[in-house]
């Protein structure tokens, strides 16, 4: 049994024999604990801690309530501390941003000062408002485009990327590109048996494997009556529609059967937002110099 505190029973309380030290009365496994006070110094370190904390509660928001909280004597916060470090951050940028509000597109790219601060100014754009599409390194992923790479769904000029992020692609904007696939099996304008060769007629365009060799012919006439149109007779593909070239090997959504016949049968029709109202003028060609630049801008 563990030896009881004096205090609570009247006893005297068992002093240890090697350091003459009474006692709690705990012992776990036949050791027991030293009834040590504390150092003077952690004691009164731990008291001013207590004081501090006091005084801190005073001075900077702490408390909730009900609809707010204690702002505090100081009246500091962390909004108020944000907002002024930004306003420091654009008065020290002020210059730059001028110069970028008065340049092109194109003077920027050939000044490499106004190229290097666009370019800065233009990946947290990117990260912010299109990486969750595109990959924080503008890799894309099915169904949203690589723009690393020079395959251009509707051009990979400063103006044609300027012109794509102001106005978006069937955003509803008036300004916006537009072209949409037609869902050709759902609407029932092509049998699925022809949606079928001509899946296989796709594919090969771009010297992917195809499984019956033999319906090829068959599947070029099912393009050239329905798809050529937009792709080319060629398959080379129309920026002015964003149909798309498919003889590059570079897939939107894939380049397996199932995925190409699913995208003949039900259409095809991605949406990408207009940042003309959401972005102002300078984020905006900041943006386009920073795309451009990532590696597949003609």
């Amino acid at each position: 049994m563990a030896q009881i505190d004096a205090n609570s029973t009247g006893h005297a309380p068992q002093v240890d024999a090697v350091t003459g030290v009474t006692t709690t009365g705990h012992e776990w496994d036949g050791i027991q604990e030293l009834n040590n006070p504390l150092p003077r110094w952690w004691l009164w370190v731990f008291y001013a801690t207590i004081v501090w904390s006091v005084g801190f509660w005073i001075a900077y928001p702490a408390w909730p309530l009900i609809s707010s909280f204690t702002p505090g004597l100081l009246g500091w916060s962390s909004r108020g501390q944000v907002a002024e470090h930004l306003g420091d951050l654009r008065e020290q940028r002020g210059a730059m941003m001028a110069r970028l509000d008065d340049a092109t597109t194109a003077q920027i790219e050939a000044d490499p000062e106004l190229l290097t601060f666009a370019r800065a100014l233009g990946r947290p754009a990117f990260g912010d408002n299109c990486a969750p599409c595109h990959g924080a390194g503008g890799g894309g992923a099915k169904g949203y485009p690589n723009l690393n790479d020079d395959a251009w769904l509707w051009g990979g000029t400063l103006a044609d990327i300027e012109q794509t992020i102001r106005f978006g692609i069937r955003s509803g904007h008036d300004e916006a590109r537009v072209g949409d696939m037609p869902a050709f099996g759902r609407d029932g304008m092509i049998p699925r048996a022809d949606i079928i060769t001509v899946a296989d007629y796709v594919r090969s365009l771009s010297g992917l494997p195809v499984e019956n060799r033999g319906n090829l012919a068959t599947g070029a006439k099912v393009f050239a009556d329905n798809c050529a149109s937009c792709h080319g007779a060629d398959g080379t593909g129309n920026r002015e529609l964003g149909a798309p070239n498919l003889t590059t090997g570079i897939w939107l959504f894939g380049p397996e059967r199932e995925t190409i016949i699913d995208g003949v049968w039900h259409g095809r029709g991605s949406v990408m937002p207009a940042w003309q109202d959401r972005l102002d003028d300078t984020t905006i060609k900041a943006l386009t110099v920073f795309v451009h630049t990532l590696g597949g801008g003609e």
